[in-house]
């Protein structure tokens, strides 16, 4: 068990599961097959690990759960099998969150790595123009900050271990998922080239655009404590984190903000 993390939870990799220790609840994974996320992939008829994540979400520690639905917040983990998906890394298919109808807002959503090293992927628009394409590396102990209204996908950064992660996210989430998956994913993927080094290769159903990769940053514009596990950040202090489902508090930060 993890008390680093914020809670007490153990993360097994074969099977991919979650174990909650005293004082820690949460449901049981919900897992993704290969099949479910094709559509999304460079090479839809790759093979690869199955499932290729598990997935939980509303894990807390029980003394908060009324507080946590009272301030519609919700904290999430999920982990990534080993391996590859064809030339690609294992990776989650992309999305674009939905308006949450308590604020009217597609929500942000805030990262942490809790093992193995990732790519956080996040571009302005799903379109033919898709803007701004920013990827952010990090490795355990590393936050990052999805700002509302940007499609995203979280990628392995080593094929040979698995990733894990949690988030905290509005209690009131949705995804859209049809615009990746009928442009077949992002518009950049991440491929495996020689020796496993990562390669970055333009989605050809989406019109021309540039990417940039940047080490994690912090984020004291949003009040993101640098050591402090994002879930005991809550715990210590509630409102800490309230503009994941109350983006309009911090809107000033939103319209100037460096993904």
């Amino acid at each position: 068990m993890s008390q680093a993390l914020g809670l007490d939870i153990e993360i097994t990799a074969d099977p991919m599961d979650f174990r909650y220790g005293p004082g820690v609840t949460g449901p049981a994974p919900e897992y993704r097959p290969l099949d479910a996320i094709r559509r999304s992939l460079r090479d839809p008829d790759c093979s690869g690990p199955d499932p290729v994540y598990a997935i939980v979400m509303d894990i807390a520690r029980e003394e908060h759960r009324a507080e946590l639905r009272r301030r519609n917040l919700l904290f999430g983990a999920v982990t990534y099998a080993a391996g590859r998906l064809g030339r690609e890394p294992v990776r989650s298919q992309g999305h674009v969150h939905k308006v949450s109808a308590h604020s009217g807002w597609m929500p942000p959503e805030i990262y942490e790595i809790w093992d193995g090293r990732a790519y956080v992927y996040m571009q302005e628009f799903v379109a033919d123009e898709p803007g701004r394409s920013i990827v952010y590396q990090a490795v355990r102990g590393d936050v990052v900050v999805v700002p509302p209204g940007w499609a995203h996908a979280t990628i392995s950064a080593d094929p040979s271990c698995a990733l894990t992660f949690g988030a905290w996210c509005d209690r009131d989430y949705g995804f859209h998922y049809e615009e990746v998956r009928a442009r077949r994913g992002m518009a950049w993927y991440a491929v495996l080239g020689e020796a496993e080094r990562m390669e970055w290769e333009p989605n050809p159903r989406y019109g021309p655009s540039k990417i940039e990769v940047r080490p994690a940053r912090r984020y004291p514009e949003l009040g993101l404590k640098p050591g402090t596990p994002i879930y005991e950040q809550f715990a210590r202090n509630p409102e800490s984190v309230q503009w994941v489902s109350q983006p309009a508090r911090v809107k000033d930060v939103w319209a100037a903000f460096q993904p």
